[in-house]
């Protein structure tokens, strides 16, 4: 599967979380996992939005089945 482009990251972030919460969410919970960084600093440094994601999605125990959003046909791309 391919790379996750920075717009699937915010749309999916907007998705899962809701617009206004997710935005918050990724500009203000900083995460362990990326090195004590937000969400937002980590894609502003140029980390993979795929690998951002998930550290998002673990600290906030989004299930695996909520992760994609509501398109159940879309392919969940591999942890990277």
């Amino acid at each position: 599967l391919g790379r996750m482009r920075h717009r699937e990251f915010w749309a999916l972030v907007e998705e899962v979380f809701g617009e206004a919460y997710g935005r918050t969410l990724a500009s203000d919970q900083v995460l362990g996992a990326l090195g004590n960084r937000t969400a937002a600093q980590a894609i502003e440094d140029g980390d993979e939005p795929k690998s951002v994601w998930h550290a998002l999605c673990d600290a906030l125990d989004v299930p695996q089945a909520r992760r994609w959003g509501a398109d159940t046909h879309r392919a969940a791309p591999p942890r990277g």
